[in-house]
């Protein structure tokens, strides 16, 4: 049934609980943000404190870090941009009237979803806000962002408006009020509202080469959309509780809910192949890494399992509340909890089983492949010689 791991380190520095963690492009930094009002940067190479920015006046919802900034919002209605070396406040971006729960830097844009039901749109470096998007009736907890090149043919993008063709980027945004928007950033214009939830829309997850996205809801069921022209795609109902996570990998969607488990999908079909069983409560959050589904629980337990067989790996403790977060960087697994603390625990042994397993499984199919291209060559000559016989 899995192993007990103890962890290699316990970062304790934060007062109040860990509400999210961020790892920077370069895998260089992670960023956490607390109920403490304070963010603190770590450095993933010695895992020691860096830098600690205080200035926010309430909880810090959610953080995102860059290679050079680290970017925070907070229950104070303002995000704030901090430099990663000195820890000085680079800007505050003030607009919003309520809770600011969640915010996605892409390009040179600061976007941000909040309980004042708006999402908004920022220059990065400017402390301006460019674009408000308002149409939801009730709070804005997820983003996705993308653009139209990414999905539009080029006769489809010779369709579009003018003012459209200045900026091809659109906001996606998932709302309590069970709807999940589309937006041009350009100009603020609704572009799609995308409707058959019947609950709050707590994840989204975009796959723009493909032309869909994916939400979650406290409905049980996760939806697939087509971005392009609105329509609902599939609907997968096989959760018992509220789709709190989702994970995409290789047309896999992975999915974490309030009925104690994860369920993998494959997308192309809708088929549901693997449930992961082991919680003892919800499933809040969930990281896919070379083969083994890392998931963090309400239980405060950590867990890792194989991907493909659903067999539980690992289980890690040590927590004693919700974890709300956890990245995967260098063979280490990182897990952010509401009780305050940043654990990091050695994952080499996992990683290293998981590796020889998948050599082990290339290894069969390529022989089981040898053999069934020996066995339609034979095939294929057996019936040349057949057509020969008969004179064809």
């Amino acid at each position: 049934m899995g192993n007990s791991g103890s962890a290699v380190k316990v970062c304790t520095d934060h007062q109040g609980g860990i509400n999210w963690l961020s790892l920077s492009p370069d895998g260089q930094r992670l960023l956490t943000g607390s109920e403490d009002g304070t963010a603190r940067l770590w450095s993933t190479a010695d895992s020691q404190c860096h830098g600690h920015f205080q200035g926010h006046e309430s909880y810090i919802t959610f953080c995102h870090l860059e290679n050079e900034a680290a970017f925070t919002c907070s229950a104070d209605h303002t995000i704030r941009k901090w430099d990663v070396v000195t820890g000085q406040c680079l800007a505050i971006y003030r607009g919003h009237t309520s809770i600011v729960n969640r915010i996605l830097v892409a390009k040179d844009y600061l976007f941000s979803g909040s309980y004042d039901r708006t999402a908004r749109c920022w220059s990065v470096d400017k402390e301006k806000q460019i674009q408000e998007f308002r149409g939801h009736r009730n709070c804005v907890l997820t983003l996705a962002h993308y653009s139209s090149r990414d999905v539009l043919e080029e006769e489809e993008e010779e369709e579009e408006e003018e003012e459209e063709k200045v900026s091809r980027d659109l906001l996606v945004t998932g709302s309590t009020d069970c709807t999940v928007k589309v937006w041009w950033v350009s100009s603020g214009r609704c572009y799609q509202t995308l409707l058959g939830h019947t609950g709050a829309v707590l994840c989204l997850i975009l796959d723009a080469p493909n032309r869909e996205l994916f939400s979650g809801s406290t409905d049980y069921t996760i939806r697939t959309w087509n971005i392009v022209t609105g329509e609902q795609l599939k609907v997968f109902k096989e959760h018992q509780g509220s789709v709190i996570c989702l994970e995409l990998v290789n047309r896999h969607l992975y999915s974490g809910s309030a009925d104690r488990t994860v369920k993998c999908w494959f997308v192309d079909t809708g088929e549901r192949i693997q449930t992961y069983k082991a919680h003892k409560h919800s499933v809040s959050t969930l990281k896919y890494h070379a083969g083994i589904l890392f998931t963090g629980s309400g239980d405060a337990c950590a867990r890792a399992f194989n991907s493909r067989s659903g067999v539980l790996q690992k289980i890690f403790r040590g927590h004693k509340f919700i974890i709300n977060c956890i990245q995967v960087h260098n063979e280490l697994l990182y897990t952010a909890s509401h009780d305050g603390t940043l654990r990091i625990w050695d994952i080499r042994g996992i990683c290293k089983r998981n590796k020889r397993r998948l050599k082990k499984e290339r290894s069969v199919q390529g022989r089981s492949s040898q053999k069934g291209s020996l066995s339609r060559l034979f095939n294929n000559k057996v019936g040349c010689m057949v057509q020969q016989e008969n004179g064809e």
